[in-house]
Order: C-alpha cells, then sequence, then structure tokens
C-alpha cells in the first residue's frame, strides 16, 4: 500500500486535536511555522493539511488573522426563486430567517465600468460600454455563503435616483423594485446553473479550500420589453448550500 501524502497524515493529527477538543470552535491554531516545527514538515505541508480542513468546515481562515476552529455550520437551504422579489424585502433574509439565521450582506459599487464582452452580451449593449457593477458578499449569522456580482446598463439608471443599487433612497431594495420606481416592469429572470471549481479569489472570500466545487448562476433580469435590465453572477459554495428552485405552477 503506497504511504500516505504527508498532508493527509497531519490533517488527520489536526483532525483529532479538534475532536479531543484541545482545540475547541473559535480557538486560534498555532502558526504554521510552529505547527510545522512541532510534526517535522514543510510549512507547506501544513498549509494543505490545514486547507483540506478547512473545505471540510472543520477550520477557517481568517484574511490576515490565522486560522481557527470553526464554529459547526450546517448547510443552508437557498431558495432560487426570483419572482419573490416582486412581494417586496430581500428573499435572502427572508430564507436565512425560516432557517434561524440572521441574513445580511457587503457590497461594493462601481459606476460607469466598462463592461467586457461575455457581459455586454448578456446585456445586449456594445463591449466597452458602461454599466454599474456591484460585488455582493451574502453573510449567514455573519458567515459568507454566497458572492454575487451585478451589472446594470448606466444609460438605463443614469441621473435617477435608483443608479446605485446600494445607495440612496431605494439602497437595497432588489432589482424589481428599484426598475419600478423608473418606470420599467421587470416581468421575468432567466438563470443558467452549472457546476465549476471556485477560483482562489472566491475560495478566500468564502472561506473554503481552493478547487471546492461551486455552483455559479449566472441571471439575467428582463423588462416586460424582453430589454436585459441587469445580469449577475452568483457563486454558491455547494458544499455549504443547497440550492433549491420553486417553480410558480399557473393553473
Amino acid at each position: 500500500m503506497p504511504e500516505q501524502p504527508p498532508y493527509l497524515r497531519i490533517a488527520d493529527v489536526l483532525r483529532e486535536r479538534v475532536e479531543s477538543q484541545e482545540w475547541t470552535p473559535g480557538d486560534r491554531l498555532p502558526s504554521r511555522g510552529e505547527l510545522a516545527q512541532e510534526h517535522g514538515v514543510g510549512e507547506n505541508v501544513i498549509r494543505r493539511a490545514q486547507e483540506l480542513l478547512i473545505s471540510r468546515g472543520i477550520l477557517e481562515g481568517r484574511a490576515g488573522s490565522g486560522t481557527y476552529v470553526a464554529e459547526p455550520r450546517e448547510r443552508v437551504r437557498i431558495v432560487r426563486a426570483t419572482y419573490r422579489e416582486q412581494a417586496g424585502g430581500s428573499p435572502f433574509r427572508a430564507d436565512m430567517s425560516a432557517l434561524g439565521k440572521r441574513g445580511t450582506w457587503e457590497s461594493r459599487t462601481e459606476a460607469k465600468v466598462p463592461v467586457p464582452a461575455d457581459i455586454a452580451a448578456r446585456l445586449g449593449i456594445a463591449e466597452g460600454d458602461l454599466a454599474v457593477r456591484t460585488a455582493y458578499e451574502f453573510l449567514a449569522d455573519s458567515k459568507p455563503v454566497q458572492l454575487s456580482t451585478s451589472w446594470e446598463p448606466y444609460a438605463l439608471t443614469a441621473g435617477t435616483l435608483v443608479v446605485l443599487p446600494e445607495g440612496g433612497p431605494h439602497a437595497g431594495a432588489g432589482v424589481v423594485t428599484r426598475m419600478a420606481e423608473i418606470g420599467i416592469t421587470v416581468s421575468h429572470a432567466v438563470e443558467r446553473p452549472e457546476p465549476r471549481v471556485a477560483t482562489t479569489e472566491e475560495a478566500t472570500l468564502l472561506g473554503i479550500q481552493r478547487g471546492s466545487l461551486v455552483t455559479h448562476i449566472r441571471r439575467t433580469y428582463y423588462s416586460d420589453e424582453g430589454q436585459p435590465v441587469e445580469t449577475a453572477d452568483i457563486v454558491v459554495p455547494a458544499a455549504l448550500c443547497e440550492i433549491v428552485y420553486e417553480v410558480p405552477v399557473c393553473p
């Protein structure tokens, strides 16, 4: 039988130390250098072992702070039913509330960003045209569970009170409600989900191991005239979230 790779052996040792409650949830682990010296391996071995345990939800990395024993994380249920936005409020916040969790998000908006070719095609505008781009990090009880990057044609909302999705009097109201404020009726959305591997940046933001599986959803909202008014790339970690689609049935 081939010898077990060193990082797997170290991962087992670290996991056993957590299970024996030598380290408990919220505890900060010794530095990689200290662990490497203690176990007689290189720091790269410790890093790979920690990444494996992060992907399994046993540890969590905090940028600039270190590696900690993770609080137990149950797999959350995220309902994809974009028509629910028309009732007002945040579907994400409602989903988290139903699970007994506090749903929040952080966002960063940039106005007048030239759109790349793929986004331009989804919005029905020319490559290089300006758009409002907003990056979101969605949190359940302060832990990241979803990422999203939204694009809206700048020409559509320029000069209005809804030009910034997370600013002004209609901040955080959602695409359907905001567009209604400027006389645009959003009639439907199209979503295209597919599995892929997380990028390094996505893994860092979501607190998962590089190479972990995520579900990438390309969503586009359309007006009742068939005009794309917003498109987004939504990234959900497969190990942490169950995605459920609710489809309305018309009699």
